[in-house]
C-alpha cells in the first residue's frame, strides 16, 4: 500500500506521455532542469555571499607589537 512498483509507473508514464505529447513532456523536463540548475547556483551564491559576510566580521586575535616593545626584539 502507498508504494509504486515498476508497472504502475509505466502506466503512469503511458498515460502522461498520451495526455500530453512526447513535445509538451520534453519542454517541462527541460523547464525542471533550468530550474533545478537556477536553485543550485542560487545557494552557491547566497553560501559565498555568507562566507565573504562572515570573514569581514572575524576579529583579529593576534596580539600587537608596540614600538617600544620592537627595539627590545
Amino acid at each position: 500500500m502507498g508504494r509504486f512498483g515498476p508497472l504502475e509507473i509505466l502506466i503512469i508514464a503511458v498515460v502522461l506521455l498520451v495526455l500530453f505529447g512526447r513535445g509538451k513532456i520534453s519542454n517541462l523536463m527541460g523547464e525542471v532542469g533550468k530550474g533545478i540548475t537556477a536553485f543550485k547556483k542560487g545557494v552557491k551564491d547566497s553560501a559565498t555571499e555568507i562566507e565573504a559576510a562572515s570573514a569581514d566580521t572575524a576579529k583579529d586575535v593576534t596580539p600587537k607589537v608596540q614600538d617600544a616593545d620592537k627595539d627590545k626584539v
